[in-house]
């Protein structure tokens, strides 16, 4: 049971970062405690986030949810309904409210002294376009996408890449998505092993492996090392954009072309 708890823990210390963000959270919650008098707002931002939390580390909890046929893996959104954001900024107004002057001052102190400068993150850049993503992946959609026919397309797309593709053109499908990013998911895909050879890429095991797959594009960065030309392997270079190279594969065009002919003709 202890050893169930503590992996609860983990979970709550990776959601939460333990970081100057729960610290003004846990300042609200503590306010709302003292000073709120409401009994909805009470029971909702006071009360029930205790209980779910006390819930989420009690391992008879996890049991049933694991017994319950759920993920383990997934048991972390359970902290998803307690309303963090709400409580800091509930809290933040109330206190306000009351103290005009010093509220003002020390909430806006707080909220800058924990939030972090967003474009910092690894995957947020500042806009390029109206879709709120890299410019790049833009391009390289709207060269291999299917357009309005609604024809789907799969392609293999760099780690970079791949958490904005299915945001702009959702008939372009990838062998595997965001999940190959979180190493303790463990999740293991043929092609994305292939791609993600530390040093040299070798064309003939990518091309079984994206075949296997029925991917027509292949997309990979500039600088990335392969044993052999691709080209000389059988793939044609269509556009280099933005740093990578679009290679189409021709033999898996053509079998999914014959097997997309074949299954019109069967409806």
């Amino acid at each position: 049971m202890f050893g169930i708890f503590m992996e609860s823990f983990v979970m709550l210390k990776l959601y939460t970062g333990l970081k100057l963000l729960l610290l003004l959270s846990f300042l609200s919650w503590g306010y709302l405690l003292i000073k709120e008098r409401e009994k909805r707002v009470r029971i909702l931002l006071v009360y029930v986030p205790v209980i779910i939390l006390g819930l989420f580390l009690f391992p008879v909890s996890r049991k049933l949810f694991v017994a319950a046929g759920l993920d383990g893996e997934t048991y972390y959104r359970i902290l998803w309904t307690i309303p963090m954001g709400i409580i800091a900024c509930y809290g933040a107004c109330c206190f306000f409210a009351q103290h005009r002057r010093i509220g003002l001052v020390v909430s806006a102190g707080l909220i800058i002294l924990c939030g972090s400068y967003v474009y910092k993150g690894q995957y947020i850049s500042k806009a390029e376009n109206p879709y709120h993503i890299p410019g790049t992946v833009v391009k390289i959609c709207d060269l291999i996408g299917s357009g309005n026919s609604g024809i789907r397309v799969k392609a293999v797309m760099p780690p970079g890449l791949i958490h904005f593709v299915r945001q702009y053109d959702a008939t372009i499908d990838m062998p595997y998505g965001r999940e190959m990013m979180v190493g303790r998911w463990d999740y293991y895909n043929a092609v994305y092993e292939v791609m993600e050879k530390p040093e040299v890429v070798p064309v003939e095991e990518l091309l079984a492996a994206t075949r296997e797959e029925y991917c027509q594009y292949i997309i990979m960065e500039e600088g990335r090392q392969t044993d052999i030309d691709p080209e000389a392997g059988g793939l044609v270079l269509v556009d280099t954009i933005g740093g990578y190279r679009v290679y189409q594969d021709p033999v898996t065009v053509e079998a999914v072309s014959q097997w997309q002919k074949y299954y019109g003709d069967e409806e």
